[in-house]
């Protein structure tokens, strides 16, 4: 069993365990592995070992290693997620080749997406990234604004709303690692009451996902827990 196998077993028994201390069903959590600046052998590891959807932050980097899985494996069906900051020139290739992206925080992002997802592709599944701390340095939009741009984006042909995603302030209990992300699935539940039809909750990565499962999470974004820590391609 390779490392990243037994990483991956370890954090799918701690969803498990933070599944059954909330009360919540034993499905309830998908597991996206954050595969950023890890190269085609890392994510093939991941995918011989049962995982399927993946998380990239890059652009120009996830394409390319998408491109050396499929000539290396192309019986390999792997579910890609982009979950970094959106560039306007890079829309045309995240709709091209991206089956998710958690990170769309502008009307104009959203409607350059639905514009450019092929015809002969599904809708591009899309979460809103919301700035749930109010930090000034972080993408996203604030709460009282989500609204706004969700009901801008049920109404775009190309794309299909399937919820929120957020990266909280980290913190150093789980007391106040809940704290956000209560707030996320309060936001979550009062749209959901207004009629925008949402399914995902994509908050927690590696040091907090344990509050975050217990608040709602359906995604857990997860990276160093599982390929270990961050390093460039080599």
């Amino acid at each position: 069993m390779s490392a990243i196998s037994r990483n991956l077993q370890a954090v799918n028994q701690d969803i498990s365990t933070s599944l059954k201390l909330a009360r919540r069903q034993p499905d309830a959590v998908n597991l996206l592995a954050v595969s950023k600046s890890w190269g085609a052998e890392a994510v093939m590891a991941a995918a011989d070992a049962g995982q399927r959807a993946f998380g990239e932050n890059y652009e120009q980097e996830a394409v390319a290693k998408m491109a050396a899985l499929r000539a290396a494996r192309p019986d390999l069906a792997l579910e890609w997620h982009y979950i970094g900051p959106i560039q306007s020139n890079k829309t045309r290739s995240i709709a091209e080749h991206f089956d998710w992206v958690h990170t769309v925080d502008r009307e104009r992002v959203a409607k350059r997406l639905s514009d450019q997802r092929p015809a002969d592709k599904p809708p591009l599944n899309v979460c809103i990234q919301v700035n749930i701390s109010g930090e000034e340095t972080k993408s996203g939009v604030l709460p009282e604004a989500v609204e706004g741009l969700a009901r801008t984006i049920e109404a775009l042909p190309r794309l299909r709303l399937r919820g929120l995603m957020a990266i909280p302030a980290p913190e150093d209990s789980v007391e106040k690692q809940r704290e956000p992300f209560k707030k996320m699935q309060q936001l979550f539940a009062l749209l959901r009451g207004k009629g925008i039809e949402m399914d995902t909750l994509s908050m927690g990565m590696s040091d907090d996902m344990g509050a975050a499962i217990a608040e709602g999470a359906t995604i857990v974004r997860v990276g160093t827990a599982i390929f270990g820590q961050r390093k460039p391609n080599e």
